[in-house]
């Protein structure tokens, strides 16, 4: 049976065995340390260059494409760093956001703030350090205006749009709705107008952004959202009799396929299908900003947690694990949005095989719905051995909760070296007890 979903035959082994393997041949889970993450290098060099490539493919030559990282989605500066090499920027929303950035090495022209609260000083920052701002409303507008010098900003700016096409799948992941907090509301009466003479009014403005959602999104809703913000950007431009808009930020939200190792949608579909729908997008008139979290690096990733005991109650046998809503914050609060796949390991680190059954993986925290996986099929888990956590490159260990003080788990870097053989970096060590005393007002 298939090691995840129990309904196919077991599959030759992947990375991910290659990775759980080399984690328990390196030590790196132990008594001490039962829940570690795991990012395959390898897996994010490719999906850097895969992004590259699909919007190189329709792009006008020469049209400038400025892909940046979301930051909330792995707040990680090694991460930051090498995404940097890779020729990806980022995208902040706080300004400890943009402070992981600035430590990774980011420029301040590979780096776009958008945040819906922007303070009168993390606007006074970015200006003052070229840093593109998206404007989120009016009021925040006004506030650059008295923070303008008599010469124009030294950073790119533009307005943040809200075409209000609806929600996706998942409302929390939906910002294009009705009465979404982002943006200026294209369809609410005057918004319209407003805008046409928010950017008369000030020739310095010249971009325009857009964000429809990520998870739950279609590629087609995310499309209809870039094709309005280019409609509104057309429309700006040709009253101002120039081209005053020059660069549209479209956004990310590429929804990542949590049922397999397939990477659909790609990059590429949503990069044909946005030159099939929008194709003003890439003749070269406008410079592209993009801001991919998720898709970038979900399916780089996995959790590796111990089970610690198994058991039954009412008939459900159950593997309590040291993986749970710390972790995986998402998965258990909203367990139809955020499903998980779940893989066995044995203490060895080789899968498990043979017979399946239906069990719950449930994590170590004290409420009744901490669970991984509910009624899932899979080998028999026993003490000692692992459990696996699929596709969780993105926000899942990069973005901890703090219930019951729970300790951060390290998280390893994974890469094959010149010969071939596996060796782990640190990304980010192992919280530990001291820190998390000082950080709860211990000291």
């Amino acid at each position: 049976m298939d090691y995840v979903t129990g309904t196919k035959q077991a599959p030759a082994p992947t990375r991910y065995d290659l990775m759980v393997g080399s984690a328990v041949g390196h030590g790196l889970l132990d008594e001490d340390r039962p829940l570690v993450s795991l990012l395959d290098l390898s897996a994010v060099r490719a999906s850097a260059r895969a992004l590259h490539e699909a919007f190189a493919e329709v792009a006008a030559q020469p049209q400038r494409i400025q892909h940046t990282f979301a930051v909330k989605a792995a707040s990680l500066v090694p991460v930051l760093r090498q995404l940097n090499g890779l020729g990806i920027g980022c995208e902040v929303a706080s300004p400890g956001e943009l402070a992981l950035a600035r430590a990774a090495g980011v420029p301040a022209e590979r780096i776009v703030l958008d945040s819906p609260a922007k303070t009168v000083a993390e606007l006074e920052a970015a200006l003052t350090q070229g840093i593109a701002v998206n404007v989120d409303n009016p009021q925040e507008l006004a506030r650059i205006d008295s923070q303008r010098t008599a010469s124009a900003p030294a950073a790119p700016i533009g307005i943040r749009i809200n075409p209000q096409l609806g929600a996706g799948s998942i409302d929390a992941m939906s910002t294009a709705t009705a009465t979404s907090k982002f943006g200026v509301a294209l369809r609410d009466e005057g918004a319209r107008a407003w805008l046409l003479e928010a950017f008369a009014a000030r020739p310095w403005l010249n971009r325009l952004h857009c964000h429809t959602g990520s998870q739950g999104i279609s590629l087609a809703r995310l499309v209809d959202g870039v094709r309005v913000t280019y409609e509104l950007a057309e429309e700006i431009n040709a009253a101002a009799g120039r081209q005053q808009i020059s660069t549209l930020d479209i956004g990310g939200g590429l929804p990542v396929n949590f049922d397999s190792d397939a990477v659909t949608p790609s990059h590429r579909d949503y990069a044909q299908l946005l030159a099939a729908e929008v194709p003003g997008l890439f003749d070269g008139r406008y410079g592209i900003v993009t801001e991919f979290g998720r898709s970038l690096l979900a399916k780089a990733g996995l959790l590796l947690a111990r089970v610690e005991y198994t058991k039954y109650a009412g008939g459900r046998r159950i593997a309590v694990t040291h993986a749970g809503v710390q972790v995986a914050t998402r998965t258990v609060f909203a367990p139809e949005s955020w499903p998980l796949r779940v893989a066995a390991y044995g203490s060895d680190g080789r899968r498990k095989t043979g017979p399946v059954i239906h069990q719950d993986v449930a994590g170590p925290a004290c409420f009744a719905g901490d669970l991984i996986a509910r009624d899932r099929a899979l080998p028999a888990l026993e003490p000692g051995d692992l459990a696996a956590l699929l596709d969780t490159g993105a926000y899942y260990a990069s973005t901890p909760f703090g219930y019951n003080s729970l300790l951060r788990p390290a998280i390893y870097g994974f890469d094959l070296d010149a010969a071939g053989a596996p060796h782990f970096t640190v990304i980010r060590r192992a919280q530990t007890i001291e820190e998390l005393i000082a950080e709860s007002g211990g000291n």
